[in-house]
């Protein structure tokens, strides 16, 4: 009876365990995450111009224009042209559902200039208040 009394309830939780898992989640997010990347491959004309100030809970719509006038809109993982109508059409519902929503055309450096403001036509039609342009930096 003398032996029961002097035990005590152990109130410790190890930690320990807790810490190696955290430790092997953040390896596994740190080796994923660069291969979460997605878009289209354009050749981007050079600009000298300031980077845009894109917030990480801000939302954008990518749209891309290759050389030969095949049109990409950043939705999900496809890598599917997609008709111009069809840019005008999705591009519209992402809009009504996201008002504050920043629209960027990336447009390769061989195309028209007329395709690339006909697409920014479409884009400002479908809602888009402004339409950014994506460059690359000179050098």
């Amino acid at each position: 009876m003398a032996k029961a009394a002097r035990r005590k309830p152990m109130a410790e939780i190890n930690v320990v365990p807790y810490i190696d898992v955290t430790l092997v989640l953040l390896v596994i997010f740190m080796v994923t995450a660069p291969m979460m990347t997605q878009g289209i491959n354009v050749d981007l004309p050079d600009a000298a111009s300031g980077p845009l100030s894109v917030s990480e809970n801000e939302l954008t719509l990518v749209v891309s224009v290759k050389a030969d006038s095949t049109y990409y809109i950043n939705v999900g993982d496809e890598e599917q042209s997609v008709a111009l109508e069809l840019i005008g059409e999705r591009a519209a519902k992402i809009i009504q559902a996201n008002p504050d929503i920043k629209v960027l055309v990336e447009g390769d450096q061989a195309l028209n200039y007329g395709v690339v403001v006909n697409l920014m036509n479409v884009l400002q039609q479908a809602g888009a208040g402004s339409v950014g342009l994506i460059t690359e930096p000179p050098g």
